[in-house]
């Protein structure tokens, strides 16, 4: 039973954190924008990192 003592201030503790946690991410911005990263894979704008050894061959471009 005595444990319960110490339980009980250690769950506050990190319920406080997360709260803390939470509302510090939100304030930094983490949440403004959570649909451009994923939209981002689709667009070819890395051409310029590509080697061009490594870019496929076109036919029609010969």
């Amino acid at each position: 039973m005595e444990i319960i003592f110490l339980l009980i201030p250690i769950a506050i503790i990190l319920v406080a954190f997360a709260i803390w946690a939470f509302s510090w991410s939100v304030k930094s911005g983490q949440f403004d924008d959570l649909e451009s990263p994923a939209h981002s894979i689709l667009f070819e704008d890395d051409n310029e990192l590509i080697p061009d050894d490594a870019k496929p061959k076109d036919k029609d471009r010969d």
